[in-house]
């Protein structure tokens, strides 16, 4: 979706996450020349395949295996240090070069161990099936202006008198909360004196570095994390991430003005999937739903836990599409639904007797609708190894037709398998 007018380019997750946006970075990094993480933290989990090489960023852009790419943890991120240095060493060892290409915003917040304590603990009593990376309580932090940013690394006096303050708050919450875990001062005293002559010299403004690139007509892609259906605000809530995943919140955890931004690339599975609690209105039947699990790999590539599989919500779709305001889309996975004979699709839904084509706004209405489903012919062989849309079986070309009708947004890529190469520029 790179031309001469589209030069910066937002690319989100369309339905619940793991719609397959790190090999859609991937492969649009090619034409890039900088990517940027703007929300989420070690929560994501980006898988890249190259060749027989498999790569799984958690807070590292998905450009980073572009060579010409410039690749920045925005400010709308919550690092995780400890987590993000060891990517960068993974990298290294496999012999990919980092070196003068990252940089992480000086504005981002820090996820620092009492973080995790506290999401273990939250976790236990609301259930709503968080990674458990600590993501959720730094956050809150960050809102309530009491987070540890990067910049404040360097004075280490002050942060250490912010961090006796916080792991001193944190620790109270978690005797409330029951938990018998305590965190320590020291410890996090002195993960900070380690890791911070590593970060600084990473450190920038790194908003001003994007608004330059942007201004100097320069390829910049804005990478989201987690899915649409996940953002606090226009996710089902309160199963839902801590921040925003749309559209919306990439200027912003860019560092950028909404004027800079050109396209939106929404991305989404064949069919649907979801990790943890919460309403999946097309969820499968236990057969189906294993044998999407089992064909498409579904399992988190952070928890390893295994995702709920259902059919394409078109509903789900138009309702992302106007949030983000999408001008395309990316189907994944569409090699999954090779060998069924019949695909349903969820064309809209009924709520207590009335047609529903809009998502509800309460989580308990979304978990009573009723699906209304299309079911397409199958096309029962596979699509692996197609290139043009030519290449692929007529009802695989008329399945992703209704696709695009149903959603109202063009299909720009389609992507029939994990490698780099299995992909359908249309």
């Amino acid at each position: 979706m790179f031309d001469d007018r589209t030069t910066c380019l937002v690319v989100v997750g369309a339905q619940w996450g793991d719609e397959g946006k790190g090999k859609l970075v991937d492969v649009l990094a090619e034409r890039a020349d900088f990517v940027v993480r703007y929300q989420g933290g070690a929560n994501a989990g980006h898988t890249v395949v190259i060749g027989d090489s498999q790569f799984i960023l958690r807070q590292i852009p998905s450009g980073i295996l572009h060579p010409q790419v410039t690749c920045i943890v925005g400010n709308g991120v919550v690092l995780e240090p400890e987590t993000f240095f060891a990517e960068l060493d993974q990298l290294a060892e496999r012999g990919i070069s980092t070196a003068g290409r990252i940089f992480v915003s000086d504005r981002a917040h820090l996820v620092l161990p009492y973080h995790k304590l506290l999401d273990a603990a939250s976790e236990k009593s609301q259930k709503l099936g968080t990674t458990g990376r600590g993501i959720g309580p730094a956050y809150e932090d960050k809102y309530g202006r009491r987070g540890i940013r990067v910049t404040d690394l360097r004075r280490l006096e002050c942060a250490r008198a912010l961090l006796a303050d916080r792991v001193q708050r944190a620790n109270r919450l978690l005797e409330l909360l029951g938990s018998a875990e305590r965190a320590s001062l020291e410890q996090h005293v002195a993960l900070l004196e380690r890791l911070a002559p590593r970060i600084l010299p990473l450190a920038a403004d790194t908003g001003l570095v994007v608004d330059r690139a942007v201004k100097q007509g320069r390829r910049v892609l804005l990478e989201g994390a987690q899915g649409s259906l996940l953002d606090v605000d226009h996710g089902t809530y309160p199963y839902v991430t801590s921040s925003n995943t749309t559209a919306g919140g990439a200027t912003v955890g860019a560092g950028i003005g909404p004027t800079a931004v050109h396209g939106v690339l929404g991305v989404v599975k064949a069919y649907t999937t979801r990790v943890g609690n919460g309403p999946l209105p097309t969820e499968a039947g236990e057969a189906d739903g294993e044998r999407l699990r089992r064909l498409g790999g579904e399992f988190g590539a952070v928890t390893g836990r295994a995702r709920r599989c259902g059919w394409f919500d078109a509903t789900v779709v138009r309702y992302a599409a106007r949030v983000n305001g999408l001008t395309g889309l990316a189907v994944t996975k569409l090699d999954v639904l090779d060998s069924f004979a019949e695909v349903p699709v969820c064309t809209a839904y009924r709520l207590e007797g009335e047609e529903c084509e809009e998502m509800p706004a309460e989580v308990d209405a979304l978990g009573r609708v009723e699906p209304s489903y299309q079911v397409l012919p199958g096309w029962s062989q596979s699509t692996g190894e197609a290139r043009r849309l030519a290449d692929l079986p007529a009802a695989a070309r008329a399945y992703l037709d209704r696709l695009e009708a149903l959603s109202g947004v063009p299909i720009r890529y389609v992507s029939v398998g994990t490698r780099r190469d299995q992909i359908i520029e249309v």
